[in-house]
């Protein structure tokens, strides 16, 4: 019977995603305070990095829904 692979990466994924959109914003902020236009670059980057934090709770969202469901169903643990 081959491993039930965990749901655990994708929320760790969804957290370091977050992280690094909140460390682009404060770059961006900094970047336009001293009057550079590089934030925009970091501002692209806490973009990216936002969708990549919801993307990952959502995934951790429907896998957790998928093996309830699993499990709900009548023969589950019979199978094998």
């Amino acid at each position: 019977m081959p491993p039930v692979p965990s749901s655990r990466p994708a929320p760790r994924l969804a957290v370091w995603a977050a992280v690094v959109c909140v460390l682009a914003v404060a770059a961006a902020v900094v970047s336009f305070v001293r009057g550079s236009w590089l934030g925009v670059v970091w501002i692209l980057m806490a973009g990216i990095s936002s969708n990549m934090a919801w993307f990952y709770v959502r995934k951790a969202k429907l896998d957790r829904a998928a093996q309830a469901d699993r499990a709900a169903q009548p023969g589950a643990a019979a199978s094998g």
